[in-house]
């Protein structure tokens, strides 16, 4: 074992993997709070494809450009921090979905309701919201 040690700080610096794991478990107990929270403050129909979701749509035109860039930035974050909670501690496939929620791409509803009609993730998010008297989250 001190081998493996050994090796690992030959390759990698101590200082980097302090900051990752202080990285890694910042990210965790701040998915374990803004996840949930997030998920249970959604519509029910939000993944429903047959509504259509405009975002700002009576904002004046430059606050709508801003928002946009802000929530675009603000999602690929999200994807980023998800995919990276992948291999470590985290919800990842949970963060990635908030992410990709938050992004603007062609086809983007459609991958969105690929992850969430997983059964294990929709039962999960239906359970989360049960809790707290919402209504379970509808697909198309």
């Amino acid at each position: 074992m001190d081998n493996l040690l050994i090796a690992i700080e030959q390759l990698i610096p101590v200082e980097l993997l302090i900051n990752l794991t202080i990285i890694s478990l910042v990210s965790f107990f701040a998915s374990l709070i803004i996840i949930p929270v997030i998920l249970v403050h959604l519509p029910h129909d939000y993944f429903d494809i047959r509504i259509a979701r405009h975002w700002l749509k009576d904002r004046h035109p430059f606050l709508r450009i801003l928002g946009v860039i802000v929530k675009n930035i603000l999602g690929s974050v999200f994807v980023i921090v998800g995919f990276i909670m992948l291999f470590l501690p985290g919800q990842g496939i949970l963060t990635m979905l908030i992410g990709l929620s938050l992004l603007d791409f062609p086809k983007k509803r459609e991958l969105e309701i690929k992850i969430i009609e997983r059964p294990s993730v929709l039962k999960m998010i239906n359970t989360l919201r049960r809790k707290y008297n919402k209504l379970p989250l509808t697909l198309s």
